[in-house]
């Protein structure tokens, strides 16, 4: 025998104590200190009759009562067995070939319509959000519905057809140890790593949805199923609290602003559907001084973020309350679980200081205000007109048009926006940020505000560091990053980057390459001319030897960047603009992307399968 191990566990913590041959002595006395007595009746009130013995009469009471499967039934969702060909991002289809808000199977059938909002569960977030996924639902579901039949066997399961489309509650299979359910309005399907629940009674939504997200139901989830997933029955099984009127009242009140605020919250940027413009641009909001309308903002969200915490505690508070649980548990609820992307301590976490929090809320803030900006270049959204204007294939500049007919930022005539080191180009994508800049917040105090994006850019603190090395170095990245690796801007790029290029996925033509090698030959021959000067300059006898010094080695270096562009020209491009490719946004922006082969920004982990 090689040692005993004694545990011990109270509420949420464990004590083990380990022990050699040696010490039997004083593992006699520390089973004396720490044995329990409890009857094996005591465990059946709980349901799955868990081994829970640290818990006391208090804590059994709860299961005592009504279970939530009286108001509340849970279903595991869907498995399509091939999410890479039934799952797409919301923003890689034509958003008119996306139907919200469907009521039901009948209208979702008539309708024609192929992509249908899919629940999928996601990351921490409460109350609302985590919205990203479509599923194809085209002619009821036939396509994923028959998946697999040709080899004999249907793989794809759990479609729960009585429940689909109807409003619920939804959660992540898996959880850090807190919980975080979600209000998943009407017209959704729902995967099984997004399980969900539907109300019997629909003035009981709010009551649940608070119990859910309470620090009770975190609890009783913990004793039910110690391990870190959470599965359909176990949250049927949870106890259902009996209200009086005015807690009922108070919890239904809570819990709308709490769902209403962070639907707000979501939709507040644009990889949400729902998405209309900034709030930096809110009338509410924008100042002349960029500075200005980011703390006058920033105040807010953090009056906001603190009121929510207020709510969710005044929320814990009432279920505590009604189980009698004062002794056990307590209300407080840390700034890191309130979770609107808004709050640094939510967003980021960590153990980083409140000066690197603000810090990194600024940069982003401002890295959200440049996609924006390239957004409007582009046309997908306006100055002018809240929401998405171009975001169907195909359309171009005179669909914007018809949309936005004077608008005081133009749209890119031929989808194609140069990112290159310097001005070669009036509509390169440093100078048409700038025109944005002063259209937006005005010509006055222009320098001023960019000067102060600049600065919130500049995270590293490089040297000389400006907009153009944003654009250069990180604008793509961040931009795959925000698109979870499904960018709407595709970066067609040379193999060492002298040569850039955004354009729209979704104002795509065939002939759109040869545009882009339009601009990659007026860029060569301008290239050409600067290094004829700089050549023509280090031989100038009439230049200093510094000055011919300097020249020479500019020479040289555009040089290289000719043949690289170039070779990129002959073997890439070239070859691609002939053929004039098509593509079809329903095949999502992993296959579409492919496509173009070296012609664009290699982005890792593209071609990687999809999770089912």
């Amino acid at each position: 025998m090689t040692g005993s191990r004694l545990v011990r566990q109270s509420r949420n913590k464990i004590w083990r104590i380990q022990m050699s041959n040696s010490q039997a002595h004083t593992a006699e006395q520390c089973m004396k200190k720490y044995f329990f007595r409890a009857s094996s009746l005591d465990f059946r009130v709980i349901p799955g009759n868990p081994i829970a013995y640290w818990i006391n009469d208090q804590l059994r009471n709860i299961f005592n009562g009504a279970s939530l499967s009286e108001h509340f039934q849970t279903r595991l969702g869907l498995s399509t067995a091939n999410n890479d060909r039934f799952l797409r991002n919301w923003h890689e289809v034509n958003f008119a070939a996306i139907l919200f808000d469907c009521p039901s199977r009948n209208r979702a059938l008539e309708s024609g319509i192929t992509w249908f909002p899919y629940e999928k569960g996601g990351s921490f977030r409460k109350w609302f959000g985590n919205h990203d996924l479509l599923v194809n639902w085209r002619n009821d579901g036939e396509e994923v519905r028959n998946f697999g039949a040709d080899e004999g066997k249907i793989r794809s399961h759990n479609y729960n057809l009585d429940f689909i489309f109807k409003e619920g509650i939804t959660w992540s299979d898996v959880t850090s140890g807190t919980n975080a359910f979600r209000l998943m309005p009407e017209g959704f399907l729902f995967d099984g790593r997004g399980s969900s629940g539907f109300v019997r009674e629909r003035q009981f939504t709010n009551r649940i949805l608070g119990l859910l997200n309470s620090t009770v139901s975190t609890y009783a989830i913990s004793v039910i199923n110690p391990t870190i997933a959470v599965n359909v029955g176990e949250i049927a099984k949870l106890p259902f609290p009996s209200l009086d009127g005015d807690a009922s009242a108070h919890v239904d009140k809570t819990v709308r602003m709490l769902t209403r605020v962070h639907r707000a919250d979501w939709d507040s940027y644009e990889t949400s559907w729902d998405f209309t413009s900034l709030p930096l641009l809110h009338s509410d909001y924008c100042l002349p001084k960029l500075k200005g309308s980011y703390q006058k903002l920033r105040a807010h969200w953090r009056e906001m973020t603190l009121e929510m915490q207020r709510l969710e505690e005044e929320n814990n508070r009432i279920f505590i309350d009604t189980y009698g649980l004062q002794e056990e548990l307590t209300p407080e609820v840390p700034l890191n679980e309130i979770t609107l992307t808004c709050n640094p301590h939510y967003r980021y976490g960590g153990d980083k200081s409140e000066e690197e929090l603000e810090s990194l809320l600024l940069a982003d803030t401002l890295r959200e205000l440049v996609s924006y900006a390239v957004g409007c270049m582009l046309g997908r959204y306006s100055l002018d007109k809240p929401g998405l204007i171009l975001a169907n294939q195909g359309e171009t500049q005179a669909d914007y048009l018809a949309q936005v007919p004077e608008p005081s930022f133009p749209v890119d005539d031929d989808n194609v926006i140069p990112v290159l080191d310097g001005d070669w180009f009036a509509d390169d994508v440093t100078l048409r940020f700038r025109q944005f800049l002063r259209v937006a917040f005005g010509e006055t105090h222009y320098e001023d505000n960019l000067a102060f994006i600049e600065q919130a850019l500049n995270v590293k603190g490089k040297r000389n560091y400006g907009l153009r090395d944003y654009f250069l170095s990180e604008f793509y990245t961040d931009h795959v990053k925000r698109y979870k690796k499904r960018p709407i801007y595709w970066l067609f790029s040379s193999p060492k980057g002298s040569f850039n290029a955004l354009i729209y996925m979704h104002r795509y033509r065939p002939d759109t390459v040869s545009v882009v090698l339009k601009y990659l030959r007026d860029y060569r021959e301008k290239l050409v001319t600067e290094k004829e000067r700089q050549a023509s300059t280090s031989i100038n006898p009439a230049t200093s030897q510094g000055d011919k010094t300097r020249a020479l080695k500019e020479a040289d270096r555009l040089a290289k960047v000719l043949a690289e562009l170039e070779d990129y020209e002959r073997d890439v491009l070239y070859p691609l603009a002939t053929e004039q490719k098509a593509i079809d946004l329903d095949d999502g922006v992993k296959v579409n992307y492919l496509k173009f082969g070296a012609a664009l920004k290699k982005i890792t982990g593209l071609d990687a399968k999809e999770e089912d």
